[in-house]
């Protein structure tokens, strides 16, 4: 067996274990919705745009593609930190099933000693993996000066509800500082995950999972280093998500969905039995 005929082997069943669902590419007929175009040395191949894509565990759908349908903004972004804004503002009380008074005791009782700098760190590591998935997998929604700037539009609009509502609720901190409700960590925090989240939850809920574990863990030691109340953590958290989830609705609704990651290449074998590069392509 010549040498280039071993070599085109192992590349062939290299990509089929890494990237298994391109056996799953199948042509299809044009029509008004997006395709798939798969180039190769030897042929065209389109497929339905919803086709799952090398290493991605289930397909992309419309709203996927599109983030700005009225109903889907309302479902996932809306009801979710409003109920999480009114929850926090619930538990300021002093009764009731959750009191952020007796949150503050129980920690005051069992880890009056807790100290760390953590908190300061840890809601990065979301977004370090998130630019490191960037480089070494295709499956990113956006292309990453559109996760960028998305980012950018996020955090401002997170900003621009936690710092002005901490100086209008004037609210102390278990710690006596000043200005505690919302938790701006945690809405950082939140904000970071949710992108995250929105950009790779198709290729791994794992991903997303990873990505809010880290913001809840944020916003729990925020409560353990005496910093902020069980109400700041819960409005922060429901800032976050509020803020991402608005920025993509009005990204998509001036762009038309347009800054998509449409693209992705992997290496194949062509009909005459030599090894070449397959381009999908989703317009």
């Amino acid at each position: 067996m010549k040498i280039h005929r071993l070599f085109t082997i192992q590349l062939l069943w290299l990509s089929f274990f890494l990237n298994p669902a391109i056996a799953q590419i199948q042509p299809a007929v044009i029509s008004q919705d997006s395709v798939q175009l798969i180039r190769t040395d030897s042929a065209i191949i389109l497929a339905p745009a919803d086709t799952v894509l090398p290493g991605q565990k289930k397909p992309f759908v419309k709203a996927q593609r599109v983030e700005g349908d009225n109903k889907a903004f309302l479902k996932r972004a809306v009801i979710p930190s409003a109920f999480l804004i009114t929850a926090g503002i619930y538990t300021m009380q002093g009764n009731g099933i959750i009191s952020s008074f007796d949150l503050r005791d129980a920690r005051n009782s069992n880890f009056a000693e807790f100290s760390t700098k953590a908190d300061d760190y840890l809601l990065f590591i979301p977004l370090a993996y998130m630019y490191g998935l960037n480089l070494f997998s295709s499956q990113n929604r956006h292309e990453t000066s559109r996760q960028t700037v998305l980012l950018i539009a996020s955090g401002a609009l997170a900003s621009a509800f936690v710092w002005p509502t901490k100086v209008l609720t004037d609210i102390d901190r278990p710690n006596g500082e000043d200005h505690a409700f919302p938790s701006g960590h945690t809405a950082y925090a939140f904000t970071i995950a949710t992108i995250v989240d929105k950009e790779f939850r198709h290729k791994s809920p794992w991903i997303s999972v990873g990505s809010y574990t880290i913001a809840s863990a944020t916003g729990a030691m925020r409560i353990l280093n005496n910093k902020h109340w069980f109400s700041d953590v819960l409005a922060g958290a429901g800032v976050g998500i509020l803020s991402v989830n608005t920025a993509y609705w009005v990204h998509a609704k001036l762009t038309k969905g347009k800054g998509l990651n449409t693209t992705y290449f992997t290496p194949t074998l062509l009909p005459n039995g030599r090894m070449g590069m397959a381009m999908g392509v989703t317009f």
